[in-house]
Order: structure tokens, then sequence, then C-alpha cells
């Protein structure tokens, strides 16, 4: 399972010009499931995704979580990130886990973003979405389990 996290000050997403889900300050959390993940790595990405200390402090450190500066989430599906482009020019997803399986961990992942207490949103699992962001740093960190 990989997540690309993007520190926000907003982020939005439509499908078909129509608004779908939209956060204030908080992280933008791309998340694509790999084939052979299970709810336990979903579940300790999430915690991880909760607890990174990627927001700053009084002196602009990095050492506060989304759960510490009461951040939003916005969580996209996104299979892309298993690319494999080791070969070729067209990339490859055989590594990304079939729709089904994918679309459980994916909803399993964020449902335990709202267990921490974070108010999180969601794209349109399976759907092509315009994902629009206000990027607040720019902080993008990539984190797998």
């Amino acid at each position: 399972m990989i997540a690309v996290l993007q520190r926000v000050l907003k982020a939005k997403v439509t499908v078909n010009d129509k608004p779908v889900s939209e956060i204030g300050p908080g992280l933008l959390i791309l998340l694509g499931v790999r084939k052979g993940d299970t709810e336990e790595k979903a579940r300790e990405l999430a915690r991880r995704c909760v607890q990174m200390r990627i927001f700053g402090d009084g002196e602009g450190k990095f050492n506060r979580s989304l759960e510490d500066v009461r951040g939003e989430a916005l969580v996209v599906s996104q299979f892309t990130l298993l690319a494999d482009t080791s070969r070729g020019r067209r990339p490859s997803f055989t590594d990304a886990e079939l729709p089904e399986r994918a679309k459980f961990l994916y909803e399993f992942f964020l449902a335990r973003l709202v267990e921490s207490g974070i108010v999180a949103r969601s794209g349109i699992f399976g759907e092509r979405m315009v994902v629009a962001l206000e990027n607040n740093g720019p902080v993008t960190i990539i984190m797998e389990e």
C-alpha cells in the first residue's frame, strides 16, 4: 500500500463538473492499493498518516501531526501509484489490486482515519476525478506499508 501525503490549505474533488468533496487545512492523501495488501497494512498506514509529524510548530519545525493540528483529510484512490515504469514507454499496473478488493481496503483505510477522530472525506472510487489542491509548503511525503 502506498500513500502520497500532500499538506494542503484546501483540496477538493469534482466528478463530471460536480463537487464531490472538499477539505480545509490538512492532508490530501492519494492512496494506491497493491496486490496482497491487508487490513492490517491499511490500519497501520492510516495510523501513520494521522500521526506523521509534518505540520509546523511555533518555530516552523515538523513537530505536529494531522491529529495535533486537528486537520482534515481528503483521500483519493489512485491505482496509478503502483505503475511499473521499468520497461518500455507504457506503464504496467499489474501490481495494483483488483478493483473490488482495492475498494474495500480504500474504504477500510478511510474508516480508520474517521475512527482516529479525523474529519475525512473521499473521492469516488474508480471514477475519473479532478483533484484541485493548494499545497502548503509545498510538503509532499510518500509512505509505504
